[in-house]
């Protein structure tokens, strides 16, 4: 009987091997597969990156080429049925800047809603008014 007294311990000691390397060979399994499935993940969502990077740069490129006049203006004229305004209804520049530097002059403040043109020079409609 004292033989038997020196088997169970070792035994259980096996047995506790045995269930212990079992369980590290399933952990070291689950961890494989999820390295695995991280692997194909990242591979995924690199391809996506590449996929978003050629998209912005072929937004970039496009963007570039509506910032062109000739571009603003094709789609000024096709898209909005937009057309150049009637001579009689452009307000040159020049004109609010030399009423603005006559008003200071008379010490008034410019009036930012004044008709802007040149009192010597016909009056043209203001922009969006009716012709």
């Amino acid at each position: 009987m004292n033989e038997r007294m020196k088997q169970r311990p070792f035994l259980a000691l096996w047995s506790l091997a045995v269930v212990a390397s079992v369980a590290a060979f399933v952990v070291h399994l689950g961890l494989r597969g999820r390295i695995v499935d991280l692997g194909y993940k990242l591979g995924r969502a690199r391809a996506e990156q590449g996929r978003l990077r050629e998209v912005k740069r072929v937004l970039s490129l496009e963007a570039a080429s509506y910032e062109t006049p000739q571009r603003v203006e094709m789609v000024a004229r096709t898209l909005l049925g937009m057309t150049p305004p009637p001579p009689e209804r452009v307000v040159p520049v020049r004109w609010v800047v030399k009423i603005q530097d006559e008003q200071a002059q008379e010490g008034a403040a410019p009036d930012p809603a004044a008709p802007a043109g040149d009192p010597a020079a016909p009056q043209a409609p203001a922009p969006g008014g009716s012709p």
